[in-house]
């Protein structure tokens, strides 16, 4: 059993604390996954929020057979998914916010300003995807799952998301070659 199972676990039977063992252990990689698709850090911080939300109404529903996080950030996803479906669209950044954040950067030393381009090449490289694809890439990569939890959460076979990471960090090298990174 996973750390979080085992808190829930605890939680089920009226340890109160370990639900903020839960919140700790998964809610700014919740909130961060959630932004990948929502592109609002307020929207994404809510909807982390509700499913946390999610797992305190409902609390029978997970079963322990996946991990935690495989159960929340599914919940993540579906409200995220949905939240798009009633927005219509995706949400914009504020230009200013961006023009303020860039002038705040170059104040930086210079190896961190690179440093920072590079993540941010890399960022405006993944948004490109596909939905399906920077999915995938992150759940993969920046969130760790292995390839058959990242498989429940999209609703995927653990074959589908082999071929789409497969397929996103080929597309990843073509745009960030055309932007001059050696790979």
């Amino acid at each position: 059993m996973d750390n979080g199972a085992s808190s829930y676990h605890r939680f089920l039977k009226g340890d109160e604390s370990a639900f903020d063992e839960i919140l700790d252990l998964y809610r700014e990689g919740l909130i961060f996954f959630i932004n990948r698709y929502v592109h609002d850090l307020d929207t994404a911080e809510d909807l982390a929020e509700d499913t946390f939300l999610e797992l305190l109404i409902h609390p029978r529903r997970y079963n322990f057979k996946n991990s935690l996080k495989t159960y929340l950030y599914t919940i993540g996803r579906n409200k995220a998914v949905n939240y798009i479906k009633r927005a219509g669209k995706y949400q914009t950044e504020d230009m200013h916010e961006l023009q303020t954040r860039e002038s705040d950067e170059t104040s930086l030393p210079e190896v961190q300003l690179l440093r920072r381009e590079d993540y941010r090449a890399l960022d405006r490289a993944i948004e490109q995807l596909q939905p399906d694809y920077r999915a995938a890439i992150h759940l993969v990569y920046f969130e760790e799952l292995s390839y058959e939890s990242a498989a429940r959460v999209m609703k995927k076979s653990k074959k589908q998301i082999e071929n789409l990471v497969y397929r996103a960090k080929k597309a990843l090298k073509a745009t960030l070659g055309k932007e001059g990174f050696e790979l």
